[in-house]
């Protein structure tokens, strides 16, 4: 007795232009992404400098609002407990940046204070924030 032999077809699954939706998609939402985050950072207005450069350390940021509060990263923060919070800030950190965004109508008295707090701490370099004219 003669038994055909069935013929069974291949079955090949192409996996090729799936990955390469799937890396479309990746790429979209990646790029996407960078577009939509937002700056943390409180209003003042800045005092202009022609001669101003970027710092490319480790940054810590104080600010001098016009009431004359301060905060540290955003953070509401009292001048007795500024260096102290820096100080914990930097432990992670040897070296940092400490950026004061002094507000230009703030009393210039304040900003002494801030920035004589801020000049005991071992390590860190004060800045200044400016805007371009």
């Amino acid at each position: 007795m003669y038994i055909p032999e069935e013929s069974e077809e291949s079955f090949e699954l192409n996996i090729v232009p799936m990955i390469d939706v799937i890396f479309a998609i990746l790429t979209f939402f990646i790029i996407s992404s960078l577009f939509l985050t937002r700056s943390e950072s409180l209003p003042v207005n800045l005092p202009k400098a022609d001669s101003s450069e970027t710092q490319e350390r480790t940054r810590i940021t104080v600010t001098v609002q016009a009431s004359g509060d301060i905060s540290l990263n955003s953070e509401a923060v009292d001048l007795d407990d500024l260096q102290s919070s820096v100080r914990e800030l930097m432990d992670s950190v040897q070296e940092s940046v400490i950026v004061i965004n002094a507000d230009e109508a703030v009393n210039h008295g304040r900003v002494i204070a801030v920035m004589d707090e801020l000049r005991e701490i071992e390590g860190a370099a004060l800045g200044i924030a400016t805007e371009r004219p």
